[in-house]
């Protein structure tokens, strides 16, 4: 598997930082100013290589938002998904994929429905529910795959 990374913005100076996926949940500090630069506390959108990479590679649980531009239940459940990438930076992480542009990633993991939620610890499924889901259930998902 080659290694690959994100590019990430540093909240001071503003310059670009490479981070590699391995790396996501620890924290970084910036190659230009030297702050610190947190985990991220986003949800994260990724596409086949960069899914493959992250799953395959991180110590912490992921949520995975499969998802599209035009589903309405989508666009609801957005903003719970992405507090819950804030309330849980660095303890878990948080992709979302677009299942149109990414139909090998959705039918991999059987997703019919859309949205669609995975939590995988160590690359394997520990759970899977379509429909809207709060952040508060959604955290307790990526808190027991923690335990």
């Amino acid at each position: 598997m080659t290694a690959t990374s994100m590019l990430r913005q540093c909240p001071s100076c503003g310059r670009t930082n490479r981070i590699p996926d391995d790396r996501l949940t620890a924290e970084a500090r910036c190659g230009a100013c030297k702050v610190s630069l947190p985990p991220p506390a986003e949800p994260i959108e990724a596409d086949t290589a960069l899914f493959d990479a992250v799953t395959g590679q991180s110590k912490v649980p992921i949520l995975v938002d499969f998802w599209a531009a035009w589903c309405g239940p989508c666009r609801m459940a957005a903003p719970e998904v992405a507090a819950v990438a804030r309330d849980m930076a660095g303890k878990a992480l948080v992709l979302k994929v677009d299942t149109d542009k990414h139909p090998d990633l959705a039918g991999r993991y059987g997703v019919q429905g859309i949205p669609n939620f995975v939590v995988l610890r160590g690359g394997k499924v520990v759970r899977q529910q379509a429909g809207v889901v709060g952040r508060d259930e959604m955290r307790r998902w990526l808190e027991s795959a923690r335990a």
